[in-house]
């Protein structure tokens, strides 16, 4: 990803910012004046120019503002944020008619301007996309049964305008599809938008679908197009659908039925041509039935239904996906091209995969940086691949509630902890967790040390360590269990977002404050 530029001539915030930002998984590149940004994007390529500009007004060396005039003329679609003192904010605010992205008042509120941010690479993101010619795209990759289903599916639906749900774990590549639907569809030459429902605040993504206008809240400086107005006469994809909150559902629903919409503060109908595209994780069916999502909504959306299996449910496309992403990620750092030996990719493709498809890219582009040798060997797989057993075929239960039958006996986590199968709470880092929470004990691997490996799901598992307390006669059985079960998943969590803690909040549904009142009470230790 490029990086965010901060230009500041005050050390303290650049140093703030910087810190903040490297915590939330943004790279960054500091500049004390505007002088300084200009001479940088005259001797650097574009791949090495800045995703978004944070830039404060007045500097020795240049104004702010002049500097986001030049921007806007060399990379117009280059998402700037102006951060002002209070005396500057009438001139932040004109700097709107100069195309910036939002402005940022000093003294701000950090995790604030971390959103903020967040939000303008989103942007930048989504710019990218819709500029990139889908001809340039990777062409989806699979010779499983289950992937050629896929395939034909996108072959069936790609003339048709008709809405089509996708369902799948998350990281499956549900995008992609989503993608291959639009690029070999009668609006291939039009947009393709693609919004996270997810990842944006519940009270700026209804301005971020439909849209608002100059005035409709405080902040709204300029009327803005939402994202279906910028996919009409193409495609609109919405993903993790099943997360959208309940109230804009039923908006949502008087879009797909007439195309017409309202933007946040108008009094006139926006009429939108797009072909809606929708993906979640989630058992929607589910959530009908526990009240979070509009029946009729469901409908309208499930017209044609593509289900994305999961990397393990196609462990023979890992070897060519593994070469695939090797070559890319070479390209990608301008490196060559490394090799994986026939022995390292039949322990990769034993691996389980929790984080499916993306997980697999992630790994190949931390072999390209970190193996050693231009051929990579067993010996040079990641901590989480290496710590599955050979031979596993990838067969695991969860940790947080591991108990066994061998004879009527019950094992139960401790004694797999002193035993050395299960890291104890206290010595789980991020990638044993994430290894430990996904499946990181193998049923093979405990039977040979005469432990059943026979557990029928985490609830079986859950019960029987309920039932072995009990049993034991301990009276806070309620206490321990929950313990047990929140410092799971938030660990589970944290490793999945590699510390961020927002960002887990987020994935659990809950809020910040409560995600860091329970790392405290549950002494998680997040190292």
């Amino acid at each position: 990803m490029k990086p965010i530029w901060i230009v500041d001539d005050d050390q303290s915030i650049r140093f703030v910012l910087e810190k903040a930002l490297l915590r939330e998984g943004l790279p960054t590149r500091s500049f004390t004046n505007p002088r300084e940004v200009l001479k940088a994007l005259d001797t650097e390529s574009e791949a090495d120019g800045p995703q978004v500009l944070v830039s404060d007004i007045r500097m020795p060396g240049g104004s702010g503002l002049d500097l986001l005039a030049t921007i806007k003329q060399r990379m117009p679609a280059l998402p700037v944020i102006i951060m002002t003192a209070f005396s500057d904010l009438d001139s932040a605010v004109s700097a709107f008619s100069s195309g910036a992205f939002e402005y940022l008042p000093k003294p701000f509120d950090l995790p604030k301007a971390v959103e903020l941010i967040r939000r303008a690479v989103g942007e930048s993101q989504r710019e990218d996309v819709a500029e990139e010619k889908m001809a340039d795209a990777p062409e989806m990759l699979g010779q499983a049964p289950a992937m050629q289903d896929v395939f034909r599916g996108i072959g069936r639906l790609a003339q048709s305008h008709v809405t089509v749900l996708i369902t799948g774990e998350s990281g499956s590549g549900k995008e992609l599809v989503a993608h291959a639907l639009h690029k070999h569809s009668p609006r291939a030459n039009q947009a393709f938008v693609a919004i996270n429902t997810a990842a944006i605040p519940k009270d700026l993504l209804e301005s971020e679908l439909f849209g608002h206008e100059r005035g409709a809240f405080t902040g709204a400086q300029a009327s803005r197009r939402g994202r279906f107005e910028q996919a009409d006469g193409g495609t609109l994809f919405l993903d993790e659908i099943g997360d959208m909150p309940f109230d804009l559902q039923t908006r949502l629903l008087r879009v797909l039925s007439d195309g017409h919409f309202y933007r946040v503060g108008g009094h006139t109908a926006v009429k939108a041509n797009v072909r809606v595209i929708a993906a979640t994780h989630q058992d929607l069916e589910q959530r009908v039935k526990e009240g979070v999502f509009r029946e009729d909504l469901f409908h309208r959306l499930n017209v044609i239904r593509l289900r994305l299996p999961a990397l393990r449910e196609r462990r023979e496309d890992v070897p060519v996906l593994a070469r695939f992403f090797l070559q890319r990620s070479a390209q990608q750092l301008g490196v060559e091209p490394k090799r994986i030996a026939d022995v390292a990719l039949e322990r990769l493709s034993h691996f389980h995969f929790p984080g499916n498809v993306r997980q697999l890219e992630n790994i190949c582009h931390w072999l390209t940086v970190m193996a050693p040798a231009q051929v990579i060997e067993v010996k040079d797989l990641p901590p989480e691949v290496l710590a599955l057993p050979a031979g596993s075929a990838g067969a695991a239960v969860p940790f947080s509630a591991l108990s066994s039958g061998v004879g009527g006996a019950l094992v139960s986590t401790d004694e797999l902890v002193a035993s050395g199968r299960l890291p104890a709470q206290g010595e789980l880092n991020s990638e044993a967790a994430l290894h430990a929470l996904n499946g990181a004990v193998d049923l093979q691997g405990l039977a040979s040390t005469g432990v059943a490996a026979a557990v029928s799901g985490w609830e079986s598992g859950l019960e029987q360590e309920a039932l072995s307390l009990l049993n034991a006669g301990r009276t806070d059985v309620w206490d321990v269990m929950t313990r047990r079960f929140e410092t799971s998943l938030i660990q589970s969590a944290l490793a999945t977002t590699r510390g961020r803690r927002i960002e887990a909040a987020h994935k659990l549904g809950i809020g910040r404050n409560t995600i860091t009142r329970k790392i405290q009470e549950l002494g998680i230790d997040e190292a």
